[in-house]
């Protein structure tokens, strides 16, 4: 398999995509820079930050953009790599938090099948 499931965003593909929804892209556009300027988080802790979760969505091209803009921001190869293992924790951590809907699911089915359960004891007369 020669192609990849993640094409190169090219030029071609850059203008299409404004092309058939210019005011969302330039609205989108506007808000992206927003969110990324310094503000009560520095510029590089938000690229850390989108790092982490570019990494927990799975983006390719989110994990690829903003760790370049990390680096550009200053941030370390160090930082990056934290920030990246602050994303496995969470994920790994969401995983097991979310057991806690297994038990109760095992709970429920198991004391379903215990009350459904021919009672051994005979009735009183």
């Amino acid at each position: 398999m020669d192609e990849s499931v993640y094409p190169h965003i090219d030029e071609g593909i850059a203008r299409r995509r404004h092309d058939l929804a210019a005011e969302t892209r330039k609205a989108f556009s506007a808000f992206s820079r927003q969110v990324f300027a310094d503000g009560a988080l520095s510029g590089k802790m938000k690229q850390l930050i989108a790092v982490a979760v570019a990494h927990v969505t799975q983006c390719p091209y989110c994990i690829e953009g903003h760790t370049q803009l990390a680096v550009k921001q200053g941030a370390s190869d160090e930082e990056i790599m934290e920030a990246i293992w602050v994303a496995t924790e969470m994920r790994a951590g969401g995983a097991y938090a979310h057991s806690a809907l297994a038990l109760r699911a095992i709970e429920k089915i198991r004391s379903q099948a215990r009350d459904s359960e021919p009672s051994d004891e005979r009735p009183t007369t």
